[in-house]
Parts: structure tokens; sequence; C-alpha cells
């Protein structure tokens, strides 16, 4: 859903009333809030940053943090979402299924993976990170990955009928693919550049899943 601010002298689309001046405010206020945290949690870790570090980072007081997110892991879940948007994810998985030549749903299936990473591989890195805090903070994590997968999934799912191989196995290829740590030697650890991986990974999918060309 397209959350942009209209332009001075524009119209809200119809039944979108447009957002009051403390709306705005609100609005920017918490983003402050989650991009200092995202550098703390990445300077310090997640464990160690405190709210009222956030608050001194970002430049407000303890109790609006408190106000704005309640706890720290609900910062967390914006930092996600905020991550996918910027790169785009629902739409691009979309593009993919809607792909119609199988070769190039593949090809965008990697573009998704590197475009993905590409945006915020500091957030990936952060839920691992985060993934031994407690319950709640767990289960958040749990149901952001299920909604990577299943998006991964679906890719692979629109592919049944071409795949060289059973679907659940195509789907256990790319998701090992997409496995953080490949990412973080290849691209972190090794200086590949994105496009490299997203290349490899465009190449391994068309040679493990596609029959064979005739």
């Amino acid at each position: 859903m397209d959350r942009s601010v209209n332009a001075p002298g524009d119209r809200p689309p119809v039944g979108q009333k447009t957002p009051t001046y403390r709306q705005l405010q609100a609005q920017q206020t918490r983003e402050r809030i989650a991009e200092a945290a995202r550098r703390l949690f990445a300077e310090r870790g997640y464990r160690s940053t405190s709210m009222e570090a956030i608050a001194t980072e970002a430049g407000v007081a303890p109790r609006t943090v408190y106000s704005a997110f309640g706890a720290k892991r609900e910062i967390l879940s914006a930092i996600c979402e905020r991550w996918l948007a910027r790169a785009r994810a629902r739409e691009l998985a979309g593009q993919a299924i809607a792909e119609p030549d199988p070769a190039r749903r593949l090809r965008a299936a990697a573009h998704w993976l590197r475009t993905l990473y590409e945006a915020g591989f500091d957030v990936v890195t952060l839920f691992a990170a985060a993934s031994d805090e407690d319950a709640e903070t767990r289960a958040l994590l749990n149901a952001k990955l299920a909604g990577r997968n299943q998006a991964m999934d679906a890719i692979i799912a629109s592919l049944e009928g071409s795949l060289r191989v059973p679907t659940p196995r195509a789907q256990a290829i790319y998701r090992a693919l997409a496995a953080p740590g490949v990412y973080g030697e290849l691209v972190a650890e090794s200086g590949w550049t994105p496009a490299a991986f997203e290349d490899w990974v465009a190449h391994t999918l068309l040679r493990e899943l596609l029959e064979p060309a005739t």
C-alpha cells in the first residue's frame, strides 16, 4: 500500500482522509526512533541497546519511545517493515510470479533475493542476534521469517510443471541459497558485488531447477 503523503494541492483518494499535522509529526517521530534504533542495534547489538539509549540517539525523551512503540521488539518489527518497503519485497515477489517465462521467473527470484539483502542485510543479521531473546521476540522473528519463506515458496510453486525436481525440493534449494550466511560469506566477507551474487543465484537456480533445454 502506498503510504506517501499527498503533494500540496492534491486531493487524497476517495475514502482516505488527509493526515493531520499531529499525525504526520507522530509518524516522523516513529521513523526517527526506528532509524536511531537500527544504528544502535548495528553498533552495540540488540540486547545491549536500551530504550533510553535509543531515545538519546533519536533526540527524544524516553517516554516518547515507550509511547510510540511500547517495547523494543515493536521497534524491531517497525525496522523490518521499513526494510521490506524500501526493498519493494512484496511488489517484486508479485512481479516474479507474474513473469510468464520460467527462466526469467527464476532470474526475477534471484533479483528479489539480491534486492532484499542489499537493502538491509544489517536487519537480517540483527534478526539472528535477537533470536535468543524472550518468547515474544522469538515469536515476532519467526513470523517475519515465515512471511519471507512463504513469498519464496510461492515463487517456486508457481513454476510447478516446469521444474525438473519435485516442488518441495526446489523450494528447499531456493531457501538454502537465501540463507543469510551465504550472502554474508560471498558479499560481506569475500567481496562479491550484489550483482555477482544475483547472477550466481540465478545460474544455480536455472541449472538445478529447470528441465534441460532440448
